[in-house]
């Protein structure tokens, strides 16, 4: 199978790998060259867990899918349309339980998930607001993606202070991706019965203290809830016409950062942790 492209931002939990000489793996899509699978002839276009390499060979076929990108760009696969945009779509409506006019707060807004995150808020009749760490990543967030209003937390020198003048109301809902001081803040800011849905922790790599204001949770009722996209894979369909709907009718963007080749894909995997990426990054193997 040849290689088309790769997302490198779930490899963390596999880098290991590296150290018994096995191939990292991600998600991708790729061009079938040969087959003896009936359900896959060569040509088809297939998106699923591959490694980061130019060829593959599959064995597990069952955990491939079949796609048709039509007007739709086939890296949207490994975006929108795959694990990152699925993540988005089930934490914000399953485990948010968002309601029409709520106030929500998105870390690391323009991200792969949390830029959908915010679009699907503000298609909900929600007030949206998003952090992120560079002031063109605030500018994308408010001027192209549609968030009420975005922030850089770099240049906040007291959190909770930023919330209260974002939201001096109160937070409905905290769709978290980043964990640490930020989730720390925003339990000080979370309206009573007010939801947290626990997306990621990328802080964690670097944050040595210990989360401080959990008591929240109990004196304002707070639903905090981690969860994997696939908790709720029986909704993928749902989920894949509801999106693209939107997309074609121009009410959902998405944004990528993409590296063309292999050889630039550990630079551009560390680059995940430092912010540099703007948007979903991608690595494109090879260009048909």
């Amino acid at each position: 199978m040849c290689k088309l492209l790769m997302n490198p931002s779930d490899i963390l939990r596999n880098f290991i790998y590296i150290y018994i000489l096995k191939v990292i793996q991600g998600f991708g899509i790729s061009k079938v060259v040969d087959s003896d699978d009936p359900n896959f002839k060569i040509g088809d276009l297939v998106t699923g867990f591959t490694g980061w390499e130019e060829y593959s060979l599959m064995q597990k076929t069952e955990q491939l899918k079949k796609i048709q990108p039509e007007d739709i760009p086939p890296s949207y696969y490994v975006g929108l349309l795959g694990m990152p945009g699925f993540t988005a779509y089930a934490g914000f409506y399953e485990v948010c339980s968002p309601k029409q006019g709520e106030y929500v707060f998105v870390s690391a807004a323009s991200g792969a998930v949390g830029q959908l995150v915010g679009q699907l808020a503000k298609l909900h009749g929600c007030y949206v607001v998003g952090s992120a760490g560079t002031n063109q990543k605030v500018d994308l967030l408010k001027n192209k993606l549609g968030f009420d209003e975005a922030f850089n937390y770099k240049e906040e020198p007291d959190l909770d202070s930023a919330l209260k003048r974002y939201f001096p109301q109160g937070i409905d809902i905290y769709f978290d991706n980043v964990g640490g001081s930020m989730l720390d803040a925003a339990l000080l800011n979370m309206k009573i019965h007010g939801r947290i849905a626990v997306c990621g922790m990328v802080s964690q790599v670097s944050y040595t203290e210990g989360i401080k204001n959990l008591f929240a949770l109990i004196t304002k009722r707070i639903r905090m809830q981690g969860f994997l996209q696939s908790d709720y894979i029986h909704l993928f369909p749902k989920f894949l016409e509801f999106i693209t709907s939107n997309y074609k009718q121009r009410k959902i963007i998405y944004i990528e950062d993409m590296t063309v080749g292999l050889e630039n894909a550990p630079d551009a995997f560390a680059g995940l942790f430092s912010g540099k990426n703007v948007g979903k990054k991608v690595i494109c193997i090879t260009h048909e």
